[in-house]
Formats: structure tokens, C-alpha cells, sequence
């Protein structure tokens, strides 16, 4: 919302003049506000430089229109475009003025009668400011296409299966309000128009296998299911807890996480879902803050075991079991940073869930299995973690555990339930870590992606695609989108006409290396990588 009063710039403008004594002794001078004046034509470009300016007063001038570079300010709170010649609005694209600035632009401008109509009617800066961003002249410059990052070539002597798997946030409707979101014009926030840009992505990358967050449950039967099994998916999907508490017709707008698979090259065994607050409710051990804080949030994770169908598999050796499964697991976790201990809290009850269908599976659907170990199995986890990458949830994850006094936990008193999730079970021994039996890996390292998220406010890695290293590798990654093309393009937030949701896809090529034979004394036995 923007704001209707803004205390620096005082009509009086006080300021002060440096000394010869102060500048000697180095003194330095700031200055974020700015008054230009003397009846002026038109603006030096070198205005738009001061990227650090928070007001600028260019009132009782002969200008006769605002160049769109003035949204390279994008500090700016004040703008005074008032008694000049002006007979337009500046529609500019990605100026977050547009959302946040005080600005004086109608009185003493010739500009059309339904716009000063507009500035004086009840809260008129506002929908002045909505009406610029509504009616931008959107540049037709279409988005850049993201690199792909080969990191290894597949050997064709090693029965290795290839597949691909996207991580996607696509943005609920219901969560893309122009509260949050004010930056964004309001035919571009809306869901018809959002959906083609949402689908077109998901098409393009053509990933063998699709994890997606915030997918509202109407529109998961609606579109996403009918369109991609036109493409040769299936699906599963499930809603946040709160759907079971709503009436039917607000259940259709509660979103949830779904997995959609190519059936030519997996089929599906199992599907389960995980209500975190259901795990929370029977692992609470009297744990106040575990029913207060954990158990209050709806959040869900779904997963779902495939059989690799084995012409997947290519190379000269085959593989030691008559079937391959893959673990598929997609969530979602709670979105406020005051919460990282239930971000952290919800990450291990979704593990622990996960070596409880494993173990299951094992002992169910893989009667041949030569190995009652869960970890046997290989997962892709994926996820909306809304935790950076070193958080406790993130270190949890990429280590195998971390302490009971992590202070993500908050000094928090969770340590008798927290005993139920890790790996050792709540009687066996502690080393004071909390831990889990899958070594995981997470398929973007390092700084590859400065963000999988991008708003105004928020700028961050949170989006993850975690795999079992012991059975297999990253071939290939998506890379980021060019960030010379955002700030060319003054895009400071998402989404944008161009881009549909406030996440950035993940899209990584995995390699599956099953256990192979080797003989020994005439005894063949499985070899892991």
C-alpha cells in the first residue's frame, strides 16, 4: 500500500550547509533528497543514476512528461511533479514508486479530466498509483531462455536410468493479492492470465517427473491433471489439512502439493500423504510448544513409490533386482521466518514418515528385495522449504541431522518429541543430534542459483531438489535466469507479465545407478556406488 504521509521532505525543506572546518576534518556529506528548479524543459539522464535518492521534488517546472528511466529510483518515498506541463502519467514497468510513493503529480498539470477525478476521489493516491501500474505499456521483449549446465556425460557400459525432475512453487490465486504483491499489475497477478505463462513453463521443460506447490484443488483437476495427462502424466495430489474443515465450495480454493510422473517411464505402486499436524498431534509427548506452535500449522508433504520400468536402464551390465523402485516426495513447509523451528520440526517428522513407507514398501511390494534396509530405496525429495540455505532445516537435510540445541529450535522446550524422529528411536542411543537415515544430497550446490524466490521484499534460495547420493548423481541443471535482464527491465519483484509466479523453477537431470552383480567365490553380491 502506499504511503499517505511521508515526514522527511517538510515544505520548508531544512537543511545545512557544511563547514570549511568539517569537510577539512573529512567529514562526509549524505544527501537523499533532492530539489531541482528553474523553470527546466527536460532531465539530464545522469538523474536516474542516484539509484540512493528517497525524494525529488521537481514541481513548478515546464516539464511536459517523466521519462519511464525514472524507475531505476528505486529507493524513492517523495515524488513533487506538481505545476508543470505534463498531460500523461509516467506507465512505467517494475517501479516500485509506483507501489510506496507519496506523489504530487495532478495539481496545476493539464492531464485529462478522469484522471484528476480519479486523484480526488477517497484514497485517490492509491488508486491513482494502481491505475499507472494497471495501464503499463508492457515492453514486448519476451523472457530469455535459462541455461542448461551439463555436468556429466552418461556412460553407456553402465545400466544407468535417466530421468528429469522440476520443483515448481506456481503461486495459489489466493495468495496472489495485490496486498502482497502491489508491484505487479492486476491483469498480470490474475489467475487466467498467470496459468498459460504456469503451464507453458511446465511444458517446455517436459520433466519426467513434476513436484508442485500451491496448486489450488480445483484447479489441479481442472487444469494441471487434464493438461498434462494429455502429455503422458499421472498424478497425485493432495490439499493442506484445512480442507477437511471448509465447506465444499471453499475446499475447491485450499491448496496442496502434487507429483505428476510420465507413465511410459514409471508406474505407480503406492501414494501417501503426510498431515504434519496429524504427526505432530501423536508425537507431542506433552510438549506444549509442540501442540501450540507445530501442531496449529497445516502444512502437508505427499510422496509416491514408483517402479523404474526397465526400459529406462541402458549399457551392458543389468541390473541385480527384478524391480527398481523410486521414492517421490514433494511439501511444503511453513512460510513465516518468525517459525523456524517448525520449518525445522516439520522437515523431520516428513522424514521420518518417509523411512515408515519405505520400510513398509520393503517389507510389502519388494518381497525380492535382497535388503530390509530402508535407505535401499532411492528418494528425490522436493520442496518449498521457506528456509535458506543455512538454515537448520537445510543443514538437517545435507548432514544427516543436527543438534537437539539447534537454535533454530529457539531455545524452545521440544526435546522429548524431538526424540521420536530421529533415525535411533526414541530409546536408542543419543549423541544429542537429532538425526535421519537417508544421505541426501541437494542437486543445485553452492551459489548456482542466487534465488528460487524473488519479490521486493524477499530475495532467496528456499526451493530445493534433495537426492539419495549413494544411488545417484546430477547430470544436468537448469540454470538461472539472466540478472542483467531483470534489472535492464527494472524488474525488481515477481510475478511480472512476463514472469507468472513469485518462484523460479527448479529442473535437474538425475542419473539412477541401481546395484549391479560382482562375483565372488560364485556368491554375487550387490555393490552400491
Amino acid at each position: 500500500m502506499p504511503k499517505e504521509k511521508y515526514d522527511s521532505p517538510d515544505p520548508r525543506r531544512l537543511y545545512t550547509i557544511m563547514s570549511a572546518e568539517e569537510a577539512a576534518n573529512g567529514k562526509k556529506s549524505h544527501w537523499a533528497e533532492l530539489e531541482i528548479s528553474g523553470r527546466v524543459r527536460s532531465l539530464s539522464s545522469s538523474l536516474w543514476t542516484l539509484t540512493h535518492l528517497t525524494a525529488l521534488h521537481i514541481n513548478d517546472n515546464n516539464l511536459s512528461r517523466i521519462p519511464p528511466d525514472i524507475a531505476k529510483l528505486p529507493h524513492l518515498a517523495y515524488l513533487n511533479l506538481s505545476s508543470n506541463k505534463l498531460r500523461s502519467l509516467p506507465l512505467l514497468c517494475g517501479c516500485v514508486f509506483l507501489k510506496w510513493c507519496l506523489l504530487y503529480l495532478c495539481a496545476g498539470n493539464p492531464l485529462s479530466q478522469d484522471i484528476l477525478n480519479l486523484y480526488q476521489e477517497s484514497d485517490g493516491t492509491r488508486k491513482l498509483l494502481n491505475y499507472m501500474l494497471d495501464n503499463l505499456a508492457v515492453h514486448p521483449e519476451q523472457l530469455p531462455q535459462r541455461p542448461w549446465i551439463t555436468l556429466k556425460e552418461r556412460d553407456p557400459m553402465i545400466p544407468t536410468a535417466m530421468f528429469t525432475v522440476m520443483c515448481y512453487n506456481v503461486l495459489c490465486d489466493k495468495y496472489a493479492t495485490r496486498q502482497l504483491y502491489g508491484y505487479c499489475p492486476s491483469w498480470a497477478l490474475n489467475w487466467e492470465y498467470r496459468k498459460k505463462g504456469i503451464m507453458e513453463e511446465i511444458t517446455h521443460c517436459d520433466a519426467d517427473i513434476i513436484s508442485l506447490q500451491e496448486v489450488e484443488t480445483e484447479q489441479y483437476y481442472a487444469l494441471f491433471l487434464e493438461t498434462l495427462k494429455d502429455h503422458g502424466y499421472d498424478g497425485y495430489f493432495c490439499p493442506k489439512s484445512r480442507a477437511k474443515l471448509v465447506s465444499e465450495q471453499e475446499r475447491k480454493h485450499v491448496d496442496g502439493c502434487a507429483v505428476f510422473f510420465k507413465t511410459e517411464k514409471f508406474t505407480l505402486v503406492q501414494k501417501h500423504t503426510v498431515e504434519f499436524n496429524q504427526v505432530a498431534m501423536a508425537n507431542s509427548e506433552g510438549s506444549e510448544v509442540m501442540l501450540n506452535r507445530v501442531m496449529t500449522k497445516d502444512n502437508i508433504g505427499v510422496a509416491v513409490l514408483l517402479e523404474v520400468n526397465k526400459d529406462m536402464f541402458s549399457g551392458g551390465m543389468k541390473p541385480l533386482q527384478e524391480t527398481q523402485f523410486l521414492l517421490v516426495a514433494n511439501a511444503h513447509m511453513h512460510w513465516d521466518p518468525e517459525f523456524c523451528d517448525v520449518k525445522l520440526i516439520q522437515t523431520m517428522m516428513f522424514l521420518s514418515e518417509l523411512k515408515s513407507i519405505t520400510e513398509r514398501a520393503l517389507s510389502s511390494v519388494a518381497t525380492g528385495s535382497p535388503t530390509s534396509d530402508p535407505t535401499s530405496i532411492p528418494i528425490v525429495l522436493c520442496a518449498d522449504l521457506n528456509s535458506l540455505p543455512d538454515s537448520g532445516v537445510v543443514e538437517y537435510l545435507s548432514n544427516g541431522g543436527v543438534a537437539e540445541n539447534h537454535k533454530d529450535f529457539r531455545e524452545l522446550r521440544y526435546n522429548e518429541a524431538l526424540s521420536n524422529f530421529s533415525c535411533q528411536g526414541k530409546n536408542g542411543p543419543s549423541d544429542g543430534s537429532i538425526t535421519h537415515s537417508f544421505q541426501l544430497k541437494s542437486a543445485y550446490q553452492g551459489s548456482l542459483m542466487s534465488y528460487t524466490n524473488y519479490t521486493y521484499d524477499f530475495k532467496g534460495v528456499i526451493d530445493y531438489i534433495f537426492f539419495s547420493k549413494t544411488h545417484m548423481s546430477v547430470a544436468g541443471l537448469l540454470g538461472p535466469l539472466e540478472s542483467q535482464w531483470l534489472t535492464d527491465n527494472n524488474i525488481t519483484g515477481c510475478p511480472h507479465p512476463h514472469i507468472p509466479s513469485d518462484h523460479f523453477s527448479l529442473l535437474a537431470q538425475l542419473e539412477l545407478h541401481p546395484p549391479v552383480t560382482t562375483s565372488l567365490n560364485g556368491l554375487h553380491l550387490p555393490v552400491h556406488r
